[in-house]
């Protein structure tokens, strides 16, 4: 992902439209304020150029330079870029890379056909409806991927036929890919683990330990107590982390909500059902893949998340969140403001605007389970390849590529290759940071995916950005009945079978 150009807003209904489309982050981070991609059945009528697998008619491709295929060459396209990828220095690597499979690979001739991430999703619809679709599509989040549900290649043959090693990966990412019956249809790549960013320098000026790097571990309280490190903990350290203008916490009486200069919590709220995926693991869906159903663990979170920022202030309301005065980089954490923040990996694009003193500790549990949200990119095959062996050739030679990983900034899913990857990022702090507790994270990624299928995907995801920033807007609601109208609202949606 390219992070550095990242600038989320989960409270505008285009960056959650536009992130139905990605991953990270199941997001796009070079693209978060471009306009929204329409779903896929509002795609443009095919027309005989898509049909010939060239560039999509009124949705104008990003230049190539590319070697032409050789007579006799089986092409395979590899088409970007619904997630990252689309940044001129990255197309210039992604473009290096196609033309060293093809010297490499007499016979097959790989071309790289990138649009831009806004257009990405409309182009690739019109050329899946007209029946030229690519072979290979990727950097690719799990969103971005939903919003093609059904249309990816089960790759278990292949990995099979091929001998490929599935043992380099952790279980709990390939898990990922193997979820809704549709067979294995990616191989991990880039993982985006989260954790708990924090301020060391904060927790020190309120006397307080800081918070645990062991997963699933406890914490001492300023009283010497040790109690579960829980949501109920993290509270009630946020609450004494939450400082106003007049020096006073939001323990003490005569705490002025209105004027506050320290925020002691900050949930990552890109999408509620990451909110409540950093609870516990779950999906709207019901066992019969067309009833809405409530996590009660999501519910819970959610609760967490509105008092957090109308009842305790421990969090900053929408309307912060958005002022780029305030928050010019994306997530409040970074303006040194903020003491705790769920988040990814990828997140340290801005970290250093934060200062110098923060590290990683692990995320709360909830009723005894600790779960983290997570993130990953791969790349995957279209069912409607014409030439899946040589497509997973090139599968297999783009997931083996270094230079896209550290293009990508993702870590890598090889066990084998983490160490060195998070040690290469410790070259960039001057302190020293705990790196192993975002590699840990990986156990407790949240399986199903929050990102997972659910039933009229995009359309859903414009109703929980409606539901998001009236929530954090808005003081008073009843959340109860905020919830029930929401899960309502999402049934009538997917009983039309939108998009």
């Amino acid at each position: 992902m390219d992070k550095e150009l990242r600038r989320l807003g989960a409270l505008i209904a285009v960056v959650i439209l536009v992130a139905a489309a990605c991953s990270s982050s199941s997001t796009s981070p070079s693209a978060s304020v471009a306009a929204p991609a329409s779903s896929e059945s509002a795609a443009p009528a095919a027309s005989e150029g898509a049909a010939s697998g060239e560039p999509t008619p009124g949705i104008t491709a990003i230049p190539g330079t590319g070697s032409a295929a050789k007579p006799g060459d089986v092409e395979i396209r590899w088409y970007c870029c619904l997630g990252t990828g689309d940044a001129p220095e990255q197309v210039a690597v992604e473009e290096q890379v196609a033309e060293a499979f093809n010297t490499s690979h007499p016979g097959i001739h790989l071309r790289f056909e990138g649009y831009p991430y806004q257009l990405a999703r409309d182009a690739l619809s019109v050329q899946i409806g007209s029946g030229a679709g690519p072979d290979i599509v990727g950097p690719v989040g799990i969103g971005g991927a939903e919003a093609f549900h059904g249309q990816w290649l089960d790759l278990k043959p292949l990995i099979d036929k091929n001998h490929y090693d599935m043992t380099q990966y952790p279980a709990s990412t390939v898990s990922l890919y193997n979820v809704g019956g549709e067979g294995q249809v990616g191989i991990p790549y880039a993982v985006y683990p989260s954790a708990l960013f924090y301020k060391a320098s904060l927790f020190k000026e309120a006397g307080l330990n800081e918070p645990p790097h062991d997963w699933n571990s406890t914490y001492k309280m300023p009283d010497g107590s040790t109690v579960p490190w829980d949501y109920d903990t993290a509270r009630k350290i946020a609450l004494i982390l939450t400082v106003d203008k007049n020096g006073k916490d939001a323990t003490e009486a005569g705490f002025d909500p209105q004027n506050i200069v320290q925020w002691g919590w900050e949930p990552q709220r890109d999408d509620l059902r990451q909110v409540g995926a950093y609870w516990k693991a779950g999906t709207f869906a019901a066992t019969d893949g067309k009833t809405v159903q409530i996590p009660e663990a999501w519910a819970a979170a959610w609760h967490y998340f509105y008092d957090g920022i109308w009842k305790d202030h421990v969090s900053v309301t929408g309307p912060q969140f958005l002022n780029t005065d305030f928050n010019p980089n994306g997530y409040p954490f970074f303006t040194g403001k903020v003491a705790m923040s769920e988040n990814y990996l990828w997140s340290t694009y801005g970290v250093k605007d934060a200062g110098d003193d923060w590290n990683l500790a692990a995320t709360p549990s909830y009723q005894g389970q600790t779960t983290a949200a997570f993130n990953a990119d791969t790349f995957r095959i279209l069912k409607g390849t014409k030439h899946p062996d040589e497509a997973f050739t090139v599968l297999q030679f783009l997931l083996a590529n270094d230079d896209l990983l550290k293009l990508y900034a993702g870590m890598p899913a090889v066990e084998a290759k983490q160490d060195a990857f998070l040690q290469s990022l410790q070259a960039d702090y001057t302190q020293t940071i705990d790196w192993n507790v975002a590699k840990k994270g990986v156990d407790f990624a949240d399986v199903p995916n929050f990102e997972s299928y659910m039933p009229a995907y995009n359309q859903t995801l414009d109703l929980l950005n409606t539901f998001t920033t009236k929530w954090q807007s808005t003081a008073g609601l009843d959340l109860d009945a905020e919830i029930a109208d929401m899960k309502t609202q999402m049934q009538a949606i997917w009983d039309k079978g939108g998009s």
